[in-house]
């Protein structure tokens, strides 16, 4: 099983859960199936349900009727899918505006993430762990 973790903004917001929240009853599940199933197969989720976008990008693509929903989202670490922005597609293909949106937050979201990573660092070697020494 693959892990889905949602962009949460510096504010702690989460856009594309907001996003989904929005939408009417049938849509909802049938965007969490199309979840369960990147959930569940992972990178090998093809079309018509996922699509790569360039610059690390994908889209995962719902259908509902004549609704078209996108969910732009990027691979993180190991089989952890970050979902980056969500939105309503009424165009051929994805607007520009709507890719930048998603590259922001992913940038965003890799910055903050650096941070805590070097702060967790830190803090492991303040707590008195062991650390590795080079070997001459």
């Amino acid at each position: 099983m693959w892990d889905i973790e949602y962009y949460e903004s510096p504010s702690g917001k989460r856009p594309v859960e907001g996003s989904i929240d929005s939408k009417d009853t049938k849509s909802k599940a049938q965007i969490a199936r199309t979840l369960d199933l990147l959930e569940q197969f992972g990178i090998d989720l093809g079309m018509p349900y996922a699509r790569y976008l360039g610059d690390k990008l994908w889209e995962l693509r719902i259908r509902q009727g004549r609704n078209r929903y996108r969910i732009i989202y990027f691979l993180h670490f190991k089989q952890k899918f970050i979902l980056l922005h969500g939105f309503s597609k009424k165009t051929s293909s994805v607007p520009i505006t709507e890719l930048e949106i998603a590259a922001a937050r992913r940038t965003d979201y890799l910055a903050r993430r650096g941070k805590r990573n070097e702060l967790e660092r830190t803090q492991k070697k303040t707590t008195g762990r062991p650390q590795f020494q080079k070997r001459i």
